[in-house]
């Protein structure tokens, strides 16, 4: 059935008015035109709706029965269609996937839940993993923010620079490289752990070293940054790390930090986050992201100095 919505406009302001002439005058069309809309919805319903008593139009026994019904229809309409209402974080229920990078979650998480429940205390966080493969969570509307150190290469994924983090080496108090100048030699000399959820034991590190002619002695590869320090304490192993989302794990767990040696010099690792495009325009989900967003960047601020 070819059904016109703009009847429904049109009953609705029929019922209102209980006339011809009134309803045309409130929806702003001539009384012809809504004479002939009349017409439609007589025989869509088959029931005549308004009916000639005297000088005047009284409702059908049916249109009496759908008048309630018609108009909560249409004004439920107006407001699908109409301009997005103002957000009102109290009253705000909704389920967000924040799908970070691990050594993020583990930094931001905390500060980013009690953030969400002071503005928003029916707003749930939903923050797994990171998956194996990569796959299109974000277009497939599975995860509603996620991290990344590269920019989406993917049209319909948005994206937002946060910051930008330094590389850094991290080892257990008393560790061989803590004694004297850190050089190429001795970092390259040491056992190193690669940090992969594939299991890669080569990242860019190693195409930078061999640019200085060395090769390091990758032992281990870690699937997250919380098992390569869980592991650094009680090994030699070597990790090399990005500063600001894993510097309070590192102080909590007592580890020493070192600069990477001259003359390895390694850009700065930007950290992007992503979102699908259908979320432009959805208050909540600028709120949640503006939200992330300073919470993140919360961890390259400069540390706090005591007057």
């Amino acid at each position: 059935m070819q059904l016109d919505l703009n009847l429904l406009t049109a009953l609705d302001a029929l019922l209102e008015e209980g006339s011809v002439a009134g309803a045309a005058a409130r929806l702003h069309v001539t009384a012809p035109a809504m004479s002939r809309s009349l017409g439609r919805i007589r025989k869509a319903t088959g029931d005549q709706i308004l009916v000639r008593t005297g000088r005047s139009m009284v409702p059908t026994t049916r249109a009496l029965a759908i008048r309630t019904q018609v108009h909560a229809l249409v004004q439920q309409a107006h407001h699908l269609l109409s301009e997005q209402q103002e957000l009102d974080l109290p009253a705000l229920e909704r389920v967000f996937t924040v799908r970070w990078h691990d050594a993020l979650t583990t930094a931001c998480g905390t500060a980013l839940l009690a953030a969400v429940r002071s503005q928003a205390p029916g707003v749930q966080l939903r923050l797994p993993g990171e998956p194996g493969t990569d796959t299109p969570e974000l277009r497939r509307g599975e995860v509603d923010l996620a991290s990344s150190s590269r920019p989406p290469v993917l049209p319909d994924i948005r994206h937002r620079l946060v910051g930008h983090d330094q590389l850094v080496v991290a080892v257990r108090p008393g560790h061989p490289l803590t004694e004297g100048p850190l050089s190429l030699e001795r970092y390259a000399a040491s056992e190193h752990l690669t940090i992969s959820r594939r299991g890669r034991l080569r990242d860019p590190i190693d195409d930078a070293l061999a640019t200085c002619g060395f090769e390091r002695r990758v032992v281990a590869a870690g699937p997250t940054v919380a098992f390569a320090l869980q592991l650094a304490p009680e090994t030699d192993l070597v990790l090399t790390l990005p500063d600001a989302v894993t510097r309070t794990a590192r102080d909590r767990l007592g580890l020493i930090t070192l600069p990477l040696p001259l003359p390895l010099q390694m850009p700065a690792v930007p950290l992007y986050l992503l979102w699908h495009q259908r979320h432009d325009d959805d208050r909540a989900h600028t709120w949640l992201r503006d939200l992330a967003t300073e919470t993140v960047q919360a961890l390259f601020a400069p540390p706090a100095t005591s007057a």
